[in-house]
């Protein structure tokens, strides 16, 4: 998955696979989760967002099914 790089203290970079609605999220250590079932307009406003860290807080780590894939 294609990922594009964002200015984050501890988000790399955020991917997204919108015929599956998997968002790809890499951690500044390394980490790679997958978040399921997340709309596409989520992951747009993730992109956009001032602070992606707090954005994943609050919108989606806590309400959506992951795992951790690196």
């Amino acid at each position: 998955m294609d990922r594009k790089s964002v200015s984050s203290s501890n988000i790399s970079s955020i991917g997204y696979d919108p015929q599956a609605n998997v968002l790809e999220v890499e951690f500044t250590s390394g980490d790679v989760y997958q978040y399921f079932d997340v709309p596409d307009h989520l992951h747009e406003l993730f992109l956009n967002a001032s602070s992606p860290g707090q954005f994943l807080n609050e919108n989606i780590r806590y309400n959506y099914r992951y795992q951790k894939v690196r």
